[in-house]
């Protein structure tokens, strides 16, 4: 048998090494990924091998307990407390690490509204009113389907748009797309987030316990007063951050919506000033070149045991003059995008499929509604509909201005990409119906989820096919 030489595998690992790292740098990387864990989780939901495992596993019971043997005579434990209550392995996804991801979100509609393309009422205008549109219309469209029908309260799934993929597969595009128009899409799907969030917060709660909420707030007021007076070390917020998700998660506001409050209370404002980065860099700076030749340190040796000093601290001093939101952002952001919402794809994508019936969407009955064609019309039509005329009255009110080198046919089609719910959809359909009996309420769940992959593939579809073909149109007429 023939041996392969180490030197090839570690040619084979290094050119396997750069091919992964450029994938990842693609635009469009993280939309790849949550497609095919998407079919993963498909597959493993109906498979009969695996389709067991797959439902057990995420049923399986994450909780710490602590609990004190059975006394005799009362059959009661002395000591039995359990933390976090009734959480799995699916809870843990939905309600933790979604947590990092809204958080994640928070930041970037926070760095959008402070310094880009929502920072001034003249930028934020036209993306806020489409925004608004582009929720609006969907909304509508759903509640005119099923209205009074068990599937009435999901109005909510296809008011939100993936901004992973609209952004990743307008990418693809390169040039045929106007940079404006990119710019406007990307600030359409921020301004959007925030209003999927305040959906999610305001109606798809629980119970809501006052005492719990009040001492929430009452954390929140306290971070917030730390924040203007200047507090800028990570810790200072870490701690009371899993304080208000632990009293949010019992409160009866989604767990979620503690990671965008506490996003909105990180400081942008570095810790150490410029003129202080300067001084300080210099000055270790110096201290490397002395501490070159020390004694007892090994000749050509670096970095010796000072200069390791002086490096932790030229290290400790750059990190803390970048502003703590734009370091998290920075740091969560690849953990999001590859690894938290490519889980969350797994765990909520798998449905359940018996037979091909299950496809048909537009079934409808006068108790259930029907919750596909809902979701299907509202993303499909309901978001280019509502974003293209929220933006045109805009735009005629001379309350906002038409992106620059935009047509009307080229932002109708850039609208429909804004049909890509996905993600959030998905969120917000696993939040929905549960007011309903649990045999009911799976039903409609597991018939949201399937029209929201169906409508969004659709309106990626169309909204590319209608790139490509008016890009065309728009090259004939120029020549």
């Amino acid at each position: 048998m023939k041996l392969i030489p180490i030197y090839t595998w570690t040619k084979g690992v290094e050119k396997l090494d750069k091919g992964t790292h450029k994938f990842l740098n693609r635009p469009w990387a993280s939309g790849v990924i949550l497609l095919s864990c998407v079919i993963v989780a498909m597959i493993l939901a109906n498979l009969p091998a695996t389709r067991h495992l797959y439902h057990a596993f995420l049923e399986t019971e994450l909780s710490i307990a602590i609990q004190s043997p059975i006394d005799a005579e009362t059959g009661l434990r002395a000591i039995d407390w359990v933390f976090p209550k009734d959480m799995t392995v699916e809870k843990f996804i939905n309600d933790i690490l979604m947590v990092v991801f809204f958080f994640t979100v928070g930041l970037e509609i926070k760095r959008e509204v402070i310094c880009g393309e929502l920072s001034s009422v003249k930028k934020a205008m036209l993306p806020v009113i489409a925004a608004i549109g582009g929720m609006a219309v969907p909304a509508l469209i759903y509640m005119f389907v099923n209205n009074g029908s068990a599937a009435g309260s999901g109005w909510g799934i296809p008011t939100a748009t993936d901004i992973a993929f609209a952004i990743g597969i307008m990418s693809i595009f390169g040039n045929k797309v106007p940079v404006s128009l990119k710019v406007f899409l990307t600030a359409l799907a921020i301004a959007d987030d925030l209003g999927a969030i305040l959906v999610v917060a305001f109606f798809y709660g629980g119970d809501i316990n006052l005492l719990l909420l009040s001492l929430s707030l009452l954390l929140l007021v306290f971070v917030y007063i730390m924040s203007r007076l200047g507090e800028k070390r990570m810790s200072f917020y870490l701690i009371p951050a899993i304080a208000v998700w632990f009293l949010f998660y019992y409160s009866g506001i989604h767990s979620t919506m503690s990671g965008v409050v506490m996003a909105f209370m990180i400081p942008m404002h570095a810790r150490f000033s410029k003129a202080y980065f300067d001084h300080k860099h210099k000055s270790y700076f110096h201290k490397l070149e002395e501490y070159e030749h020390c004694e007892g340190c090994e000749e050509e040796e670096f970095p010796n045991g000072p200069q390791r000093h002086c490096l932790r601290q030229i290290s400790h001093i750059s990190s803390n003059s970048i502003g703590m939101s734009y370091r998290l952002e920075h740091l969560l952001s690849p953990w999001v995008n590859y690894a938290i919402m490519p889980i969350f794809a797994l765990a909520n994508a798998g449905v359940e499929i018996p037979d091909l019936s299950y496809f048909n969407i537009f079934q409808y009955s006068p108790e259930l509604g029907s919750v596909g064609m809902g979701i299907f019309f509202g993303l499909v039509l309901g978001k280019p509909i509502g974003i293209t005329l929220a933006s045109f009255i805009a735009i005629k009110c001379k309350v906002g201005e038409m992106p620059a080198h935009a047509s009307w046919k080229m932002l109708f089609a850039v609208a429909c990409l804004g049909g890509i719910g996905f993600t959030m959809s998905i969120f917000v359909d696993t939040l929905s119906f549960g007011e309903q009996v649990p045999e009911i309420t799976a039903q409609l769940r597991s018939g949201g989820k399937i029209a929201v992959l169906m409508a969004s593939l659709s309106a990626g579809i169309l909204g590319s096919a209608l790139i490509s073909c008016f890009h065309k149109m728009e090259k004939k007429e120029q020549s």
